[in-house]
Formats: C-alpha cells, sequence, structure tokens
C-alpha cells in the first residue's frame, strides 16, 4: 500500500505540473539591497522579488494562474492594451497594501492607483521608480497613427540598491533611450509591427549599455538572430529566456 501511495503521488503531481505548463523561469542578481529574482512569466509580464518584496509587471491572466501567484506589494503598468493591463489579473493579487502605477490611459480602469507620467520618479516601497517615454516611431497603423503614440506610455527603471533595472514597455529604440544612464539589466521589446526591430533593439542596446539584456515581448520574432547583432560590444551580455 505504501509503494502505491508514492505511486498515486507521483501521478498526480505530474499531472498537476502537465496542467501548469512548464516551470517559469527566473535568474537571480546580486544587489547591494540584497538578492534580486526575476521570473519570466511571459510576453511583457515579469515578477520581481527582492526579501519580501513583490513587484509584478503587467500582469496578464492569459500567461499565468495569478491565484497561484504571490500578491503584489507593488504593481507596475505600461500601458493600456489589453495584453499589459489587465483588471481581472491585477485584482488576483492586489491587496488593500498594494501600490499599482498606471498611466493617465489607464487609470479609469482601475481604482485607487498612482499615475506616473514620463518623466516622474517616486520611492515606492522602498524602490526608487522612475517612468520613461514608451513609443512608436516608425511603426503604424494603417491609418498613419502610431501604435503607441508619444506620451501615453511608460518604460520604468527601477533602482535596487546598485542595481539599476529598465523594462522599456512597448517602444522603438527612441531618443531619449540616450539618457538612460547606468542601467544594469534591460529588457527590450522586439515584436513586430508593434514594437523594435532586431536591429533597433541591438541599437538601443548599443546606446544604453546594460549589462545584461534581455530580448522580450518578442512573439514569433527569432531572438537567436539577436546575439550575433551585438557580438562587437563586449559588455553587453544578451540572455535569452522562454517567454510565450
Amino acid at each position: 500500500m505504501r509503494i502505491l501511495s508514492v505511486m498515486f503521488l507521483v501521478v498526480a503531481l505530474g499531472v498537476a505540473a502537465s496542467a501548469a505548463g512548464p516551470a517559469m523561469e527566473k535568474d537571480r542578481f546580486d544587489t547591494t539591497a540584497g538578492p534580486l529574482t526575476i521570473t519570466f512569466i511571459g510576453h511583457g509580464t515579469l515578477l520581481l522579488e527582492l526579501g519580501n518584496l513583490r513587484i509584478h509587471v503587467d500582469p496578464y491572466g492569459k500567461l499565468a494562474d495569478y491565484t497561484a501567484l504571490p500578491d503584489a506589494d507593488l504593481i507596475l503598468i505600461t500601458h493600456h492594451h489589453g495584453d499589459h493591463l489587465d483588471p481581472a489579473a491585477i485584482a488576483e493579487i492586489r491587496t488593500p497594501q498594494t501600490a499599482v502605477i498606471t498611466t493617465a490611459r489607464c487609470a479609469d480602469r482601475l481604482e485607487c492607483v498612482t499615475v506616473m507620467a514620463n518623466g516622474d520618479t517616486r520611492m515606492l516601497k522602498g524602490v526608487l521608480v522612475q517612468a520613461v517615454p514608451a513609443y512608436n516611431i516608425e511603426h503604424k497603423r494603417p491609418n498613419g497613427d502610431p501604435f503607441h503614440p508619444q506620451g501615453e506610455g511608460n518604460g520604468y527603471v527601477l533602482t535596487f540598491g546598485d542595481t539599476r533595472v529598465y523594462i522599456a514597455g512597448d517602444t522603438e529604440s527612441i531618443p531619449e533611450m540616450d539618457r538612460l544612464a547606468g542601467v544594469d539589466i534591460a529588457f527590450l521589446p522586439v515584436n513586430l509591427p508593434y514594437t523594435m526591430t532586431l536591429e533597433m533593439a541591438a541599437d538601443a542596446a548599443r546606446r544604453i549599455q546594460p549589462k545584461v539584456l534581455y530580448p522580450y515581448h518578442f512573439g514569433d520574432t527569432d531572438i537567436a538572430k539577436l546575439p550575433p547583432l551585438l557580438a562587437d560590444v563586449p559588455g553587453v551580455e544578451v540572455r535569452l529566456r522562454r517567454m510565450p
């Protein structure tokens, strides 16, 4: 009976794991504020953890079961598109103590939020948060409007002790990136036609000079083609992670 019980447990765990899908990848970084763990949930969605602090970026219910993820201390929303602003996913991880940071376009879809515009800086839950521009210059809709107009969306730069993390949001390589100094970890989107080409991402990386670069929000883009574009930039390590 004991053997049968163990076998049943193994089978049950296997079924549960299969239902949940493959385990999410994680990377760990040592900062002067403590170990920072980044979980790559998928698409443009991330979870950053530092000690007991949990920061969710663009939670999206199609990518994960948010009832099984930790409650948020801080939620960052980059813009109002449905794959970045998901009120149902936010509700699953939000508590009365959660700080929710949005753009002005998002504020009418959520209650009790803090709006940050491009250029704003706030200290939130012990983390310095900077909202930076995120927009299109070249990629546009058939009517000529950019997929992401200037001033509507945010990227965010988060400072954890001596470590700065840049989460670009939906953007192309834009002039404002020249002012992003001292970025250690950068997330750059490469999902066409809405964000960057791989060449744009390589250009942005050359200008930002992050120590670690993650392509994200990449859809069907072959991100394996990005590292060769930066082979002559020895200070930038390109890491490819599974983000369905």
